[in-house]
Order: structure tokens, then sequence, then C-alpha cells
């Protein structure tokens, strides 16, 4: 048991907490580009982000409009200056490696967290009921198109929040700052515990942004997560209620 403890303490200090040495600096004048582009950005971003969230479920032009998000994020984020696939600790302690497996774990240890919260939201009607509107759009649409948009807008979200907006932030305040943004953007969404997910998973993708110095840690966390959410909490859900 205690060697269980020291290794997932290893882990997580691996993935979450000691920085990768990098060198990623940039012009003073690339770095003011780099802002004015992602302030740009978050702002067309939240007002389609609003726009798409208002859109019944059913309504073929909800595709349209999480595309478009898509879309926005991920233009802002190329705009905005060179972004970086980031590199992970290995066990060895010796060459740093993508962080994929890392990235895997994370990834399904924030979706078993969220699946076990679903069990207590299940029977609570007040909390239920939003999350279960929010579900809807894949249940009147085509579950196939919603998981390659979800998809999609995990990947362009991740380019953009952990991506240009993070290096457009700075070194001090980053993982705090984009948390922030990733959250109070989904507050249109009238589901507070959407919220409360996006400020956790903020958090994590944030800080394994910090650490490997790059874009695919957090993406490979966000989509595992996400689609793992998108096909197993409806059923979560029914078996719980």
């Amino acid at each position: 048991m205690e060697h269980a403890l020291t290794e997932l303490r290893r882990f997580f200090r691996a993935a979450l907490v000691v920085p990768v040495e990098r060198d990623h600096q940039e012009s003073d004048r690339a770095f003011r580009r780099r802002r004015i582009v992602a302030c740009v950005t978050l702002a067309i971003g939240v007002v389609v982000n609003a726009w798409a969230l208002r859109l019944a479920p059913g309504d073929d032009v909800f595709y349209v409009g999480t595309v478009l998000l898509a879309l926005v994020w991920a233009g802002g984020a190329f705009l905005s200056g060179p972004l970086h696939l980031g590199r992970a600790h290995t066990r060895s302690g010796t060459t740093p490696s993508h962080a994929i497996v890392q990235s895997l774990v994370l990834g399904l240890l924030l979706l078993g967290l969220f699946l076990l919260g679903a069990v207590v939201v299940a029977r609570i009607p007040l909390l239920r009921g939003p999350v279960d509107g929010l579900l809807d759009h894949a249940r009147f649409g085509s579950l196939a198109i919603v998981a390659v948009i979800t998809a999609m807008n995990g990947v362009a979200e991740e380019l953009f929040y952990r991506g240009a907006l993070f290096a457009a932030v700075g070194r001090r305040h980053a993982v705090l700052v984009t948390t922030i943004a990733y959250a109070a953007v989904i507050v249109p969404a009238g589901v507070p515990l959407l919220v409360l997910a996006a400020a956790l998973v903020g958090v994590v993708v944030g800080l394994q942004r910090r650490v490997t110095g790059g874009i695919l840690g957090p993406i490979v966390t966000h989509l595992t997560w996400s689609l793992g959410m998108l096909f197993l909490l409806p059923q979560v859900l029914a078996a719980a209620g």
C-alpha cells in the first residue's frame, strides 16, 4: 500500500508539479501580438459560445454554431504565434517524452471522478435537470456527429486556452487566469455543474501545460475526459436514477 501511494505521488509530481526544462522565449513584439490576438479571439468566442448555447436540442444550427466556435478558438490560437507540443518527464528521468501516457491516465482519473459524482447528481433533481438538458443535444441529434464536434471543440479549446491564452498571460498566473476564463465562458450555459467541471478540468490541464510547456498533454487529457463523459455519463445517470 505504501509503495502504491509513493508511486502515485511520484506520478502526480511528474505530471502536474515539476516543469520540464525548455526555452520558449519570444520577443516583446511577438508577446504583444499574442496578447492582442488572444483578447480579440476570447471576445469573439464568448459571443459565439453564448449564441450556440441558446440553440434548442435537435436544431441543426447547433452543429454549425459549435463548429464555428471551434474554428474561432483554433484560428485565434494559430494566429497568435507558435504553439508547442511540449515534453513530459519519464520514469527513467533521462530524455523527456511526449505526455501521451500521463495524459491518458489523468483523463481517465478525471473521468472516473466525474462519473462517481454523476451517481450523486442523478438523485438530486435540481442538479440533474440542467445536465439532462445539456445531454439532449446528443439524444435528439446524431451521437456520431456530436462526438466528432466534441472532439473538435476539445482540441480547439486546448489550442486556444492552454496554447495561445496561456502564453499570452505570462508565467506567474497563467494557470489561474486561463482556468477562470475557461470556466467563465461556460456560465451562459446555465449549468452550474458544467462550470465546476470546466474549472476542475481547467486546473488539471493548466498544470499540465505549465509542466510540459505545450498543448499535447492537455489535448489528450481533455479528449479522454470529454468523450468519455459523452458516452458514459447518460448511462451512469440512467442507472443511478
